[in-house]
Order: C-alpha cells, then structure tokens, then sequence
C-alpha cells in the first residue's frame, strides 16, 4: 500500500505554475510543476487534469504568422530531424515485411514447381561437363 500525499491546493499549484514560468522563462513542463510541488508525475496528472491540460496546450496569444516567425531554426531542424527518423524507421520495417514475403513466395514458388514436375513426370537432363 502506498501512504496518503496531501495535496496542494488549485491556489498553490497556479503559483508553482506562475514561478517556474517566471524562472524559466517559458511554461513549464508538468513534470517541473510536479515535482516543484513534491508530487508524482500520475499523482499530480490525476488530481489536477485542467492544470494539466493548460500546461500540455497552453493557450495561444500570438497569431501564426508570428509563431511561424519566432520558430528557431534549430527547432526545425529538430522536428525534421524526428519526421525523418518515424519515416526511416516505417521504412525499414516495410523493407523487411517485403524481403520476409519475396521469400516465402519463393519457397512457394519452387514448391508449385516440384508439384508440377511431379504431376507431369518431367525428368531433367544433367549438362553435360566439360572435358579439359
């Protein structure tokens, strides 16, 4: 059993939200405000969903002409960076669901073979070697 947390109040977490802000110079992070206030991670996201979600999705107050504008270009770097990296990573699970299918179809394919060579009683000449 784990023992009982007291949690704060909705005032005291606003006011951990409001010096983290100011500390950091930007929101803070639910994890930063979580363990400002002594809490787990899931304790504080239970009790506190609406805090939370303000934090996850702070609400905008600039225009997206100015977001687009004040991105950083290494913070583009980075998105792209990642967008390649899920791709590279779908790909080469598709690359190896293909090479497992021509495989099987091959196997599949000398099987129907042998088959049809078993059904038609073909028999197969041996080349002849070369003489030297």
């Amino acid at each position: 059993m784990t023992r009982r947390t007291d949690l704060p109040t909705v005032e005291d977490v606003q006011l951990a939200i409001k010096e983290l802000g100011e500390t950091i110079g930007k929101p803070p992070t639910v994890l930063a405000v979580a363990r400002r206030l002594g809490l787990a991670n899931t304790t504080f996201r239970r009790n506190f969903p609406d805090l939370t979600a303000n934090l996850q999705n702070p609400p905008s107050t600039t225009d997206s002409a100015a977001d687009t504008a004040a991105v950083s270009r290494f913070d583009q770097l980075k998105r792209d960076h990642d967008k390649l990296r899920r791709d590279h990573h779908e790909l080469a699970e598709h690359l190896g669901l293909a090479v497992a299918n021509i495989q099987r179809l091959t196997l599949e394919n000398h099987r129907l073979r042998q088959q049809l060579e078993a059904a038609t009683r073909i028999t197969h000449i041996a080349p002849k070697r070369r003489l030297r």
